[in-house]
């Protein structure tokens, strides 16, 4: 490839080879009815297994383009190499002003940071990342309550409240009702 003017190259991207091992995950959102797949498939580099690639796709049409391009670019950034946790913190910061869900007993902000959630598995199971240390749940407890924090949907802002069939925010004073 040429240099144009003006564009500095840093590195080249790595040369994916015929064949590589990965893993599919099966990611329910609960505001979809279909489901979405992320693949992540990994190359050998220096005698470790590294991210390579990501395919995510889902049967619902609604979200295609932004799954193609999300995947597009998150590969184009594994395949140049180097520190990629970035990606997995970036995504995980993603937060749906619509709001988020709760899975597996953990508040996701938005269906992109489900799927940081599902990279960053990945990558501690193959050995790329460290598994983070959780604290006890008796410490959990303590800092959010017994029972979970709710987030409205429109400011962000933990509280938001269930009464008379309504959801309300105390905080910018959003309404939603059933």
């Amino acid at each position: 490839m040429e240099s144009e003017p003006g564009i500095v190259y840093m590195t080249q991207p790595l040369e994916r080879p015929e064949a590589l091992v990965g893993k599919t995950y099966k990611l329910r959102w609960p505001e979809s009815e279909h489901a979405f797949y992320v693949t992540v498939n990994d190359i050998v580099q220096d005698g470790r297994r590294r991210p390579f690639e990501v395919f995510i796709n889902s049967a619902n049409l609604e979200h295609y383009a932004w799954t193609v391009a999300l995947t597009r670019m998150i590969s184009a950034v594994f395949r140049r190499g180097g520190d990629v946790t970035f990606v997995v913190r970036e995504l995980k910061s993603i937060f749906d002003p619509r709001g988020g869900s709760w899975m597996e007993g953990r508040y996701v902000p938005s269906l992109l940071a489900a799927i940081g959630n599902v990279i960053e598995q990945h990558m501690i199971a193959i050995g790329f990342i460290p598994e983070p240390q959780t604290p006890e749940v008796g410490d959990i407890r303590q800092a959010v309550g017994e029972s979970p924090r709710r987030f409205c949907p429109k400011c962000g802002q933990p509280g938001l409240v269930h009464r008379e069939g309504c959801d309300l925010c105390p905080s910018c004073g959003y309404s939603k009702c059933a």
